[in-house]
Parts: C-alpha cells; sequence; structure tokens
C-alpha cells in the first residue's frame, strides 16, 4: 500500500509501506494491506510505519486525520516531530 503523510508545511513522507500504526482520536489502530475504507481524526501520539523493505520510521504528531481508500493511506497532520 501506498503512505502520504503531510502537514501544512511540506511532504513528510511517501512511499509504499507494509502497515501504518495511528493514534485515532478513539484510541490507536493499525492500517494493513486491503484495509477497508476509513476517514478518522487523530489525536497527539506516535504515528509507526513499517516500510516494505523491513525498515521501522516513528513520528510524533499533534492530530489530524487520515484516509484509507483503495490502499492508499493519506496522513494530514498539524505539525510532527521525526524521532
Amino acid at each position: 500500500m501506498y503512505l502520504t503523510i503531510l502537514s501544512p508545511e511540506k511532504e513528510i513522507f511517501s512511499g509504499a509501506v507494509k502497515s501504518v500504526k495511528v493514534p485515532g482520536s478513539a484510541g490507536q489502530f493499525e492500517l494493513l494491506d486491503n484495509h477497508a475504507p476509513i476517514v478518522s481524526s487523530l489525536s497527539k501520539g506516535e504515528v509507526r510505519i513499517l516500510k516494505e523493505g523491513g525498515e521501522k520510521v516513528t513520528f510524533q504528531v499533534e492530530g489530524g486525520f487520515v484516509e484509507m481508500l483503495n490502499n492508499e493511506v493519506s496522513l494530514l497532520v498539524s505539525s510532527v516531530k521525526e524521532n
């Protein structure tokens, strides 16, 4: 699946991933290949990405939104800090 993370300032991440774990406002959840379409608000917390090659990347976000449709995940975040 393909992930794009955008902040108001710039594109933070773009690429193929195996999974994305996000801090949903109702609790943390993970998006995997062929996940059902979803739109959710995000609260402050950690976004964990597992890239296709097995590399793990984490970011701290202050909130935002996530959308998944047709194996494309978009994260729109207010601010981000890479760990």
